[in-house]
């Protein structure tokens, strides 16, 4: 039995057509007759790698008659490819190449290449090789089904606004690339198209030090952009991943460890510079502190995965240095009494900066990885900021909140080195887990609830994940109620994949019974989509439609991210 696929029906470009879609919705199969005549058309089948679950989504006939009709009257389906697509599914547009063309030339128009050539000079590539390693993800268990065609490495923001000109005017798709550090396949290029890396454009612009503020481009990374802003007594306070870039950072609403004292990425964020669709470029906000001068362009780009744009420049708030800083670490017996404490510190109005929690399978991976000695316990580490004496005053009062919870082994630590150790075990607690388990993948993936059920949430799952067959590791930023679990599987056994996703399911649903949501920090790209119906509402995806239809007609950027494929205008 075939089913007609959603890169056959984008074929169905005229106003007729798009009326023809709401026929395309039931779950009637297609005759055989059908079958056989559609089946026979070379531009409806298969890419041929045998794997249905990598295959485009499949729209099924509403009746029998309609295909039957048009297979008789025309024999194959040749409408005009010019007209806009219905806006009923952001797969309805132009497929360049699969992933296993290596022959561009017949895959995207000569003449498109010509034109990013004559753009570009030599920052680009047709390398197969470069396009499989952008097109597939590096820290994501998303599989890729295709490869960009072409990868462009602009210099500027005059070189973006051509390169997205020219793919609005082919109807190209766009796909914007940073660090490559995002989890939930926000790079994938299942359609193919242009893959435009920023990493060519890692600029600081200006430094403002009495402002605080500085105006970057968007492939400098946040340790990079650190390292710079160090002499100058300042610093950025996200710290999301290492190797995560500014520009990719705008793109998530990411945010990090520091995140309970200095906000998300949406906090610290000041203006922007957009290339939209189509061409145009867009400043979102004034260099001012505040404002109240129309729509908040700013909170509108920020966490839309490339989707509505791509930013070219960002200005951001910057903080002072911290005089002293003191890092604490304890014990607990069980994972609820760690919530717990987490709750409680908050709630005292205790300013820390970072509050972070470890179950024992994480600590167990750490010492295992690293040959330590630390309690296979859940475990809690904070990080306190300010004057000496306000940091090492905010510490006793947290440490009386552990006793009281029965929390053991508070220890605290003041010695830059000593710091840094400390921090260690929790930012190389991913590649503790390899270390576990080598040959294996990771599902990484994360949720955050209101802070009052953050103890009942990571119990609840805590169960499941326990009773697994599979490695499964908790770390939470328990001070704002966001927590994440690794989910090691051995990609080649199915029912591993089958059990990862079951778990990573049930963390999901368990947070939105909560009034959570399914994605703390991490973004949705293509593996959140599915929840964001019952986390935001038809009502709410509907309106983020409109807005992507407005800015992004031709449906060209970064399609196939954010909004779910049944989402009708």
């Amino acid at each position: 039995m075939r089913f007609l696929p959603a890169t056959a029906i984008s074929r169905l470009r005229s106003s007729s057509s798009n009326r023809l879609l709401c026929f395309l919705r039931s779950s009637s199969p297609l005759p055989a007759a059908a079958s056989t005549a559609l089946s026979s058309h070379p531009t409806l089948q298969s890419n041929g790698d045998g794997d249905a679950n990598q295959q485009p989504q499949l729209l099924w006939w509403h009746r029998a008659i309609v295909p039957l009709t048009l297979a008789a009257s025309a024999g194959v389906f040749s409408l005009d490819l010019l007209h806009a697509p219905a806006y009923c599914d952001p797969l309805l547009h132009h497929q360049y190449g699969l992933a296993e063309s290596t022959d561009l030339s017949k895959e995207v128009p000569n003449v498109f290449i010509d034109e990013l050539k004559t753009i570009l000079q030599d920052d680009m590539t047709l390398d197969y090789d470069e396009r499989y390693f952008h097109g597939k993800p590096q820290n994501s268990f998303h599989k890729a089904v295709n490869v960009p065609d072409v990868v462009v490495y602009p210099r500027s923001q005059d070189d973006v606004q051509k390169i997205v000109i020219a793919c609005n005017k082919y109807k190209v798709p766009v796909v914007p690339y940073g660090g490559a550090t995002s989890i939930e396949g926000h790079t994938l290029a299942p359609n193919g198209g242009v893959c435009i890396d920023t990493s060519m454009m890692k600029n600081v612009k200006t430094l403002h030090i009495e402002d605080m503020d500085v105006v970057v481009e968007p492939g400098i990374g946040w340790m990079e952009l650190n390292e710079y802003l160090k002499p100058y007594g300042l610093f950025f306070p996200l710290d999301p991943g290492p190797g995560a870039t500014i520009g990719g950072m705008c793109a998530t609403r990411c945010s990090g460890s520091l995140a309970v004292r200095y906000g998300t990425m949406k906090d610290n964020v000041i203006s922007l510079q957009v290339v939209l669709g189509n061409g145009d470029i867009v400043k979102t906000a004034s260099r001012a502190r505040k404002s109240a001068a129309g729509y908040d362009l700013t909170r509108l780009i920020i966490g839309s995965e490339g989707t509505l744009g791509v930013i070219t420049e960002v200005t951001l708030r910057l903080q002072k240095l911290p005089q002293h800083s003191v890092v604490a670490m304890c014990n607990f017996s069980t994972i609820k009494d760690a919530a717990d404490v987490a709750i409680a510190t908050m709630l005292s109005g205790i300013q820390v900066s970072r509050v972070e929690l470890l179950d024992e399978v994480m600590i167990q991976a750490i010492n295992f990885a690293n040959g330590k000695e630390l309690p296979e316990v859940p475990t809690m580490m904070f990080e306190f900021i300010g004057t000496e004496a306000y940091a090492r005053e905010q510490t006793l009062l947290v440490q009386k909140i552990v006793s009281e919870h029965g929390g053991t082994d508070f220890v605290f630590v003041e010695d830059p080195d000593a710091k840094k150790e400390l921090w260690k075990i929790r930012k190389e607690a991913l590649w503790a887990c390899f270390a576990m388990a080598p040959t294996f993948e990771a599902m990484i993936t994360d949720v955050c609830v209101p802070l009052s059920k953050l103890a009942e949430c990571i119990s609840k799952s805590k169960e499941i994940l326990d009773a697994s067959q599979l490695l499964c590791t908790v770390i939470a930023h328990a001070g704002d109620g966001n927590f994440h679990t690794i989910i090691l599987f051995d990609p080649e056994l199915e029912e591993h994949k089958l059990e990862a996703e079951k778990l990573n399911h049930f963390m999901v649903h368990t947070a939105l019974s909560m009034e959570g949501t399914c994605t703390g920090e991490h973004g949705v790209g293509t593996g959140k989509m599915k929840y964001l119906e019952e986390e935001l509402g038809m009502g709410a995806l509907k309106t983020m439609k409109r807005i992507k239809a407005a800015l992004d007609p031709n449906n060209i950027m970064n399609p196939g991210k954010i909004i779910p494929p049944h989402v009708c205008l």
